[in-house]
């Protein structure tokens, strides 16, 4: 009976043993058996956002506006973790992006017209905030460049050549691209065309052979904008002179002293001295030159002249015939005796001894007449 009892015994303290085995396993402190928590997908919201993190501050850092600042610290919180990412993304990156946007905006001054420099003064004057410094350099800066380009083309165009304003104005009505492209390149294209024909013109105008043969060569060949420009600003002037240097010592050679000594100051002075030479000082040395040899002519005086006035008239008449004498003692006298058939006689002197010598000729003839005429009456009356 005693073994029967044991076995029913053991039978009937099985199923307990056996349920309340996981329980002892597992220790004192395990939950009771039929209070266990339901099993649960582990969490995965922290990984998903530490990811998307990554990838935020990967983007951030990608942006052409992002400095080599921005991008080290970006690098360096995907580095340090979930934590370092979130604070980066929240809080460093904005405070990293104001500082670049204040050094891009910086930057822009350098190359700027007065209405952009005035307007990044303006921006600077007070506490900035991300949003006004983003406009400023995505909005603002265009708008401001823009007025800045108006300005510079209405100058150029004020000066420059028949191309230049053509293509300036054309500008002006257009885009604001239209304004970048004429200040970066059109107004250079047509620089050069209003060039050549200003190179065109002074080769009509110059006579020096130097300055010639090189506007022609350039003109022939295929120059840049920027050699015509050149060649217009300094290349010509350093011809002229060469020219004028040439021109110059053609014209002191064998010239007066005056002129041989300001024509060798010239050459030893300045461009402008070589030039001013030409256009007026050497006219000014030859006058003086000119001056001296009059100065040292013989004088011509009272002293050296002969002057003088002498005067014969002599007339006799007897039957048809006249004689009139006249002399004068300025060079020229002229006798002129007329009788009979009125021939004329003509004699030259200088001074008043031939013009006596011609007064007495005249008189002396006269008289002889009449003494003829008078000894052929008494001839005549004695034969009657």
């Amino acid at each position: 009976m005693s073994r029967i009892a044991a076995a029913v015994t053991t039978a009937a303290l099985a199923p307990a043993v056996l349920i309340a085995s996981p329980a002892f396993a597992a220790g004192s402190d395990a939950p009771a058996a039929g209070n266990q928590p339901a099993p649960t997908t582990p969490d995965q919201s922290v990984p998903d956002q530490a990811e998307e993190d990554r990838k935020t501050i990967l983007a951030i850092i990608a942006h052409p506006m992002a400095s080599e600042y921005m991008k080290e610290a970006g690098r360096k919180a995907i580095a340090d973790g979930p934590q370092a990412m979130r604070k980066f993304i929240e809080v460093d990156q904005h405070r990293i992006r104001i500082d670049d946007y204040r050094v891009a905006i910086l930057r822009l001054s350098h190359d700027a017209g007065p209405g952009l420099k005035e307007g990044i003064e303006k921006l600077f004057r007070g506490g900035e905030t991300l949003e006004q410094l983003q406009h400023f350099y995505e909005v603002t800066q265009h708008e401001l460049r823009d007025q800045d380009n108006k300005v510079e083309i209405s100058r150029i165009i004020s000066t420059g050549g028949t191309a230049v304003k053509e293509a300036g104005k054309k500008a002006l009505q257009g885009t604001p691209a239209d304004r970048t492209a004429f200040l970066k390149t059109g107004r250079y294209l047509a620089q050069a065309s209003d060039d050549r024909v200003e190179l065109a013109r002074i080769d009509e105008g110059w006579q020096g052979p130097i300055l010639s043969e090189a506007i022609s060569k350039l003109l022939n060949g295929s120059p840049t904008p920027a050699e015509l420009r050149h060649f217009l600003e300094v290349t010509q002037h350093e011809l002229r002179d060469q020219d004028n240097r040439v021109a110059i010592a053609k014209i002191i050679d064998g010239g007066g002293p005056e002129l041989v000594k300001a024509g060798r100051a010239a050459l030893a002075g300045t461009a402008a001295d070589r030039a001013e030479f030409l256009k007026t000082g050497q006219h000014e040395a030859r006058a003086k030159d000119q001056a001296a040899k009059d100065k040292e002519k013989p004088g011509t005086g009272k002293d050296d002249q002969g002057q003088g006035n002498g005067s014969g008239t002599g007339t006799g008449s007897g039957g048809n015939g006249t004689s009139t004498g006249s002399g004068s003692g300025s060079g020229n006298s002229a006798v002129t005796a007329q009788g009979g058939n009125g021939a004329a006689l003509a004699t030259t002197g200088a001074g008043d001894n031939t013009t006596m010598i011609a007064g007495g000729a005249g008189t002396a003839l006269v008289a002889g007449a009449g003494l003829l005429l008078a000894a052929r009456m008494r001839r005549a009356g004695a034969a009657g």
